[in-house]
This record gives structure tokens, sequence and C-alpha cells, in this order.
């Protein structure tokens, strides 16, 4: 077994309702698209979405914001080193850390993605 850095992509949506899109250990923006596409897929689940906020990490691409402007959605990027501006994404990853991952040795990128799904539905 070897350790390495594992990435996540959680929608959030509603009050404290997330979406666990994807885990992987080498996100692309090519990968970024494919989860901006089935979520959109999964709007009529979770709709009344208005708008996408994101930072200005280069993984979010134009053409992973066409995806959700296709779909109707306004999208607002965070300005830089204010993470108050998305101050709720940012409390639901601290408590993602603290109450799970900081608790758990997670083997592999399927375990994580299990672990979280379970404590999503939690």
């Amino acid at each position: 077994m070897s350790l390495k850095r594992l990435y996540v992509l959680v929608f959030e949506h509603g009050a404290r309702r997330l979406h666990l899109a994807g885990v992987t250990a080498h996100p692309t923006g090519a990968w970024m698209v494919q989860q901006a596409r089935i979520l959109v897929m999964d709007l009529g689940r979770i709709a009344g979405l208005r708008f996408v906020i994101h930072d200005r990490d280069s993984l979010f691409t134009s053409a992973f914001r066409e995806v959700f402007k296709a779909a109707g959605l306004r999208i607002i990027t965070t300005l830089p080193r204010t993470p108050g501006m998305n101050a709720i994404c940012e409390r639901v990853i601290g408590t993602l850390r603290r109450e799970l991952l900081d608790r758990i040795l997670i083997l592999s990128e399927h375990h994580l993605a299990r672990v979280l799904q379970e404590y999503l539905i939690h």
C-alpha cells in the first residue's frame, strides 16, 4: 500500500445537501467536465439550482463552465484569496475533514468514495 493524494469533487445544493461527483487521484479538466455533465443530467432530482460558485483553479475550464451555462445556470468565480465568498463550501470541507477523514484510514479511491457516500446518506 502506498500513500497518495486523492481529490474529491462535491457539489452543494440546497440546505446542507451534498452531491458527491467523483473521486480521483489525477483530476483533469476533462474529468471535471464529465462530472459536470453527470450533475446536469441529475438536475431533475436536484432542481432549483440557479448558479454555480467555484474558485479560480485551472481545472474549472471554459468547457466546465459551458456545461452549466447550457443548463441555464449562472457561473460565479470567487475573487483571489477570498475563502469567505464560498464560506458554505469551506465549512462543508472542514466538516468532512474533522468528522470523517481525520478518523479513518482510507485505502483506495473506491474506499474513499464509499465512505463519503455513506457519510452523505447519514
